[in-house]
């Protein structure tokens, strides 16, 4: 035992003190108390430790604690009857402490050399508070306890953190304070509480300002002594740390390295490392290529020694099918040799491998790995500290698969069907309904599921075509082709100067003669002739000549290098060309997405967009669409306002991409204006809403056919780039159009160069007009973003006129 003082705080809470007397009256008063009821011989003891202590009067008066080492027989007397008989004092952390803990005075050897050997900064606190207001907070607690028997959530409990330099692995200690040897008196009457008051201010965390102005800490004195015992939690610490990232709802690479840190502190070995294995399947098909949702030793060094995946897989899918425990304290050739994987891991450092099955709701959900590159036994010791951690580690698996599904659903939805939230709320209705008429019934007898129909719903239509894609589309091949035929040219000159053949000379004359034709290319077949030409004649040719005459090679491989899709020369333009096309249409894809969710605020509308050789979609809006929220044909204004200032954007935004684009290309811009209100319904078999109704499909022909439609009496499209085209069948129509231009001229967003024109007729379609302005481009600064109309004035106007 150890009677050597230790300052706990080191006057780090000066401010809070509070008048106490280091004494032992308290337990004199406990043993007196005990003696009239104990009837065994442990009385006998209590009576020899009172006589001990009433002997020494200074210990029942106000003592310092530097004076106690002289009372150590007394002490060690006090420390056998407060601990359990086969206590070892080597072992149990345990000390006296004056009644507020600020000195210890008598400590196991333990206990003194965990405050030696432990810096006490090392705390784990969630709170970050300072030392002298959680001083405040142990006070108050056991003065409202005494007093005024009330609980406060807060214990006399600290956790500390310990990290060992060797093994780099955190202990964590529970420091504990028992206080029933401290007796508290106050100098004259008690103050009421009001407690209502005193909770509000417990909820505002301004509980210590109430209790210092009702409960002034002059007015307290404390007497006694306090018992401080230290508890190794390093268990429960890690457990508890597993399940935090659970509760957190947090499963991915965070979580899992907090996860995987417990997990080394649990092993209680530095050597250890531990890795995390979930299953997750697409089409019940294993996959593992997924950092999100895993951190494995064994995929990762699968991938650093380029294993096949189909090997992988092999060797994950059999041990589905008898999973169970491998243990591989040192690998070695003849393990090598009968499970070929080790061999990954020993080309990773990998010394000691193995593998726990996990299990959530008996169903296997993915293996825990335990490794080393040292020879490490997995022994039952080691098991048992893991197997509390297992269920917490199948939970954590089940999340991790569980959010992996909803990501791939989330991209399914987003990226491969119709649905939107703006039109969900009437599936999940017939769902519901679907759900309802067939509860109970078999297969065969069940109902269809409702067709989801939106009537009366006004339509708009917009198309950003890349101009001339398919002349764009035809140059680039036989720009291609051109250098294909001339590298082919001159790997057959090279040939002929180290072998002579006739047919040489004929693929050669070939070739030349195939240079003209491309120029006058005009179907598809000639370009598939061409093909054949190159694929049953040259081809073969080549790789004859190459096997038979070493010389040549470096020149054939030269041109097949040409022709390679990827990186070829060959395949250049095209490449640049798909490259352009995409960086127009993903930016404007883009564009229309962000557009499209600020402009739902305004009023829900149903918004779908599909790729051509450029970017269309189409726009519903109605009452059908929000049946809780009133529509006016204000919003119909507002959206097609809208959507003329998103084409001027959109047009601005294509023209100042053409600085970034290998292949320079321009966009045509194209609106359909229809007033009259049509039906939609979602089809099933297609995944996408359809008009409904002969004249509704009227509609639909007319939206398809207009973007190639001429000037009527003249050889020119109507669609033009720099230009904004509004497609119409009646004067009122144009009429609102118009006032929409003039206000945009008005603010330099478009020219002053508004054409009306009459169109030829399509097929089964006459009588169309259009009106055509030019878009005002401004070069020295970004334009002003343009809001259509206010939202929330319309809003305004609605509920007055509601």
């Amino acid at each position: 035992m150890n009677t050597n003082v230790i300052q706990i705080n080191k006057n780090e809470c000066i401010h809070c003190q509070v008048e106490s007397n280091l004494s032992f009256r308290p337990l004199v008063e406990y043993l007196k108390t005990r003696l009239k009821t104990e009837q065994s011989v442990k009385s006998e003891f209590y009576r020899f430790l009172l006589e001990k202590i009433e002997k020494n009067e200074a210990l029942l008066g106000n003592i310092p604690a530097e004076e106690l080492s002289k009372y150590q027989d007394t002490l060690e007397l006090i420390f056998t009857i407060l601990t359990p008989l086969m206590a070892n004092e080597d072992d149990l952390y345990w000390a006296l402490s004056t009644p507020i803990p600020d000195q210890i005075f008598f400590s196991t050897n333990a206990f003194y050399n965990f405050f030696k050997d432990h810096d006490p900064k090392n705390k784990v606190s969630k709170d970050n508070e300072p030392v002298e207001k959680k001083q405040l907070k142990f006070i108050y607690n056991l003065i409202l306890g005494r007093f005024y028997n009330f609980s406060s959530v807060l214990k006399n409990e600290i956790i500390y953190a310990h990290i060992d330099t060797e093994t780099k692995l955190t202990s964590y200690y529970n420091i504990q304070t028992d206080t029933k040897f401290v007796e508290i008196l106050h100098k004259g009457d008690l103050p009421e509480i009001n407690f209502e008051e005193l909770g509000q201010h417990f909820q505002d965390n301004s509980e210590l300002e109430y209790l210092t102005e009702v409960l002034p800490l002059s007015n307290f004195l404390f007497e006694g002594f306090s018992v401080i015992s230290i508890t190794d939690v390093t268990l429960q610490h890690a457990i508890d740390g597993i399940r935090d990232a659970l509760v957190n709802h947090n499963y991915q690479t965070e979580a899992y390295t907090h996860v995987i840190q417990a997990l080394k502190t649990l092993g209680g070995n530095g050597n250890l490392e531990f890795g995390l294995m979930p299953f997750l399947t697409v089409n019940k098909k294993l996959v593992f290529d997924n950092k999100e949702f895993s951190q494995s030793m064994l995929i990762n060094s699968a991938k650093a020694s380029n294993l096949e995946e189909e090997v992988f897989y092999s060797l994950v899918d059999k041990y589905k099918e008898n999973p169970r425990a491998i243990f591989v304290s040192s690998i070695n050739d003849d393990q090598i040799d009968k499970d070929p994987f080790l061999r990954v891991l020993k080309a990773a450092g990998v010394c000691s491998y193995s593998v726990l099955p996990v299990y959530y709701n008996t169903q296997l959900a993915g293996v825990l790995e335990v490794y080393s590159s040292k020879e490490v036994l997995v022994d039952d010791k080691l098991l048992s500290r893991l197997r509390p951690a297992m269920p917490l580690i199948g939970q954590l698996f089940q999340y991790s698969i569980e959010e992996f599904d909803a990501k791939m659903d989330e991209v399914l939805m987003d990226k491969f069907t119709a649905l939107q939230p703006s039109v969900e709320w009437k599936f999940n209705e017939a769902i519901w309904h679907f759900l309802q008429q067939n509860k109970n019934k078999s297969y065969h007898k069940l109902k269809e599921i409702e067709t989801v129909t939106f009537k009366h719903m006004y339509p708009l239509f917009g198309a950003i075509d890349i101009r001339n894609s398919t002349v764009e589309r035809n140059k680039a091949l036989k720009d291609d082709m051109e250098i294909q035929l001339n590298s082919l040219i001159s790997t057959l000159k090279a040939i002929r100067k180290h072998v002579y053949l006739e047919l040489t000379d004929k693929l050669l004359f070939n070739c030349k003669d195939w240079i003209k034709r491309i120029c006058d290319f005009a179907s598809s077949n000639e370009e598939n002739l061409l093909k054949e030409f190159l694929e049953s004649e040259v081809y073969p040719f080549l790789s004859i000549i190459k096997g038979n005459y070493p010389k040549t090679a470096d020149i054939i491989e030269k041109y097949f290098e040409v022709i390679v899709p990827e990186t070829g020369d060959g395949f250049k333009n095209r490449r640049q060309l798909e490259v352009s096309m995409q960086l127009i249409n993903t930016e404007v894809s883009q564009y229309l997405e962000t557009a499209q969710q600020n402009l739902q605020s305004s009023y829900p509308c149903y918004f779908a967009k599909f790729r051509t050789d450029g970017v269309e979609y189409d726009i519903y809006i109605g009452q059908e669409i929000a049946p809780d929220k009133p529509f006016d044909l204000m919003y119909l204004k507002n959206i097609r306002l809208w959507q003329l200032t998103s084409m001027v954007e959109i047009a601005r935004l294509s023209k100042g991409l053409i600085g970034e684009m290998p292949r320079p290309l321009e966009t045509t811009h194209l609106i359909f204006i229809h007033s009259n209100a049509i039906d939609i319904s979602f089809r099933n078999d297609e995944r996408r809403f359809d008009v409904e109704g002969a004249y509704n499909i009227r509609y639909e022909v007319v939206k398809k056919r207009i973007d190639k439609v001429l000037i009527k009496n003249k050889n020119e499209r109507l669609t033009q780039p720099h230009k904004i085209s509004m497609v119409y069948f009646n004067a009122e129509e144009a009429k609102e159009y118009m006032e929409y231009i003039t206000y945009m001229q008005d603010q330099g967003l478009l020219n002053d160069d508004l054409e009306l024109l009459e169109l030829d007729e399509l097929q089964g379609v006459s009588g169309l007009k259009a009106l055509r302005v030019g878009v005002k481009y401004v070069t020295e600064k970004k334009p002003k973003e343009i809001k259509p109309i206010d939202v929330d004035l319309i809003e305004r106007e609605l509920q007055k006129q509601l």
